[in-house]
């Protein structure tokens, strides 16, 4: 029997995809806008209120994992709802639940691209809830490092060595950048 991505454990996962940045790439916000055309005309109007780009792809001063993530708004009384979980996987996407954790409520993931045999591909990953989940300050983030270059470049050396140390540990890479994230969260109130 085949594995399926919910099949794989953590380091499957770290093993199959390793923190690897590359150089900014402007053909990442096409692949956002094609997924975002792609998924605006799969799901209905009353289903997704906006979807956004952000991550280091939407920051064209960094390097980054060529991941595109985008961030899709949509009302709460949908968050989890199994139509709306099927809508997207018939696009290609595998459905996580992302639990409660920290100042952050839980919500939906899906990642595509990702295949279990480890072959290439590129990777989308969609942080699907609704305007009050402490997600949607990703986008104060991204704003506040495209508008100061100094802060964006202090992201990249930060990201830079997370992967050279954490290459294999995928959970230790995002959270060595948790305080440096909510550092520069704080510097835009």
């Amino acid at each position: 029997m085949q594995k399926t991505l919910n099949d794989l454990n953590k380091d499957d996962w770290n093993r199959l995809f390793p923190v690897a940045l590359e150089k900014h790439n402007p053909h990442w916000k096409n692949l956002f806008e094609r997924e975002k055309a792609l998924i605006l005309k799969q799901l209905s109007p009353n289903q997704i209120i906006r979807i956004e780009h952000f991550g280091s792809t939407a920051i064209p001063t960094i390097m980054a994992k060529p991941y595109i993530d985008l961030l899709i708004e949509i009302p709460e009384k949908l968050l989890f709802h199994p139509t709306l979980i099927r809508e997207f996987e018939t696009l290609g996407y595998t459905h996580f639940k992302v639990p409660e954790r920290d100042q952050i409520a839980a919500y939906s993931s899906f990642g595509k691209g990702y295949f279990p045999d480890g072959r290439p591909a590129q990777k989308f990953h969609i942080h699907l809830c609704p305007k009050d989940n402490f997600m949607w300050q990703q986008l104060q983030f991204r704003d506040y490092l495209l508008q100061h270059p100094e802060r964006a470049k202090a992201y990249e050396t930060l990201k830079l060595n997370l992967a050279k140390k954490r290459k294999n540990d995928r959970g230790a890479y995002v959270l060595g950048k948790t305080d440096f994230v909510m550092e520069t969260i704080a510097l835009c109130h």
